[in-house]
């Protein structure tokens, strides 16, 4: 008994040893990720034309800078979820005072900070494919924004969130940006440029590279957006600028985006969304 019982201890206590172990491996190989410094490529700003630069804060709602970032660009609490992590949308009016155009493009289409960071949740991998006067005119709206508020804290990942990064299923944005690139959503022709490219902007982050659906929130997938193929042009615009489906029905974070981002968009482009996807759902087997 006496044998059996301490075999039993040798072998919990490798087991602990093993995770331990694990443990501290997971954790270094997320720090890696997480710290490394990421050499940006060169980056070319264009002038805006007065129309893009008119447009700047309007575009600071579509594509969600202010729902992120907060009130005024001064950071917010973007994710707080136990064991994964939380992280702070950073106060964008501190960060532009001190950080040069060409940064504030890295940061934008890149997803690499001011530091050389890789950045976590910033959506570049849509971003990447603005233009450099849209990226310019987006600056300068940034740089409208009084200087205020406080510095947000440091992302802090907890342990199932390394072991995300570790395993492949969480990436940083740079890591987003190279799989986007590569895995472009199909070109439909020239009558259907608008479209695609407001697609390819703002709606990729969520449905994906080519637009089939991915995990957005734990548990919840995003629909391939061949279903907009089902959808009239009025229930599409009621879509997006109000966060409406047809007989009502609950879209969860779809409904929230739209009536906090989209809404915003104007209706020339809404029917460019619109068209684009239907020219696609028809295309698409």
């Amino acid at each position: 008994m006496a044998k059996l019982l301490r075999w039993t201890g040798y072998v919990l206590g490798g087991l602990v040893a093993l995770a331990l172990v694990a443990a501290i491996a997971v954790f270094l190989l997320s720090q890696r990720t997480l710290t490394k410094s990421v050499t940006a490529a060169p980056s070319a700003l264009a002038m805006p034309t007065a129309a893009q630069l008119a447009d700047g804060p309007r575009q600071l709602h579509v594509l969600g800078c202010l729902s992120c970032h907060g009130e005024g660009l001064r950071g917010d609490k973007f994710l707080d979820e136990p064991n994964v992590a939380t992280i702070y949308a950073p106060n964008l009016t501190l960060i532009a005072a001190n950080a040069t155009n060409e940064q504030l493009d890295h940061a934008i289409r890149q997803g690499i900070g001011h530091d050389g960071r890789p950045l976590l949740i910033m959506p570049s991998e849509g971003y990447q494919f603005m233009s450099d006067a849209e990226v310019a005119a987006l600056i300068s709206a940034i740089r409208l924004q009084p200087k205020g508020g406080t510095e947000q804290p440091m992302p802090k990942v907890g342990p199932l969130g390394r072991l995300g990064i570790v395993s492949n299923k969480f990436h940083t944005a740079p890591e987003l940006v190279r799989t986007f690139r590569t895995n472009r959503i199909p070109d439909l022709g020239p009558n259907l440029m608008r479209g695609r490219h407001i697609v390819e902007v703002n709606c990729a982050e969520c449905h994906g590279p080519q637009l089939k659906g991915q995990e957005v929130e734990p548990g919840v997938v995003s629909p391939d957006l061949q279903i907009a193929g089902a959808y009239d042009a009025e229930q599409f615009r009621k879509l997006l600028s109000e966060g409406v489906a047809p007989g009502k029905k609950d879209i969860g974070l779809m409904g929230r985006v739209a009536k906090r981002d989209f809404k915003y968009m104007t209706d020339e482009e809404i029917a460019a969304v619109h068209a684009y996807l239907v020219e696609r759902a028809q295309r698409t087997p």
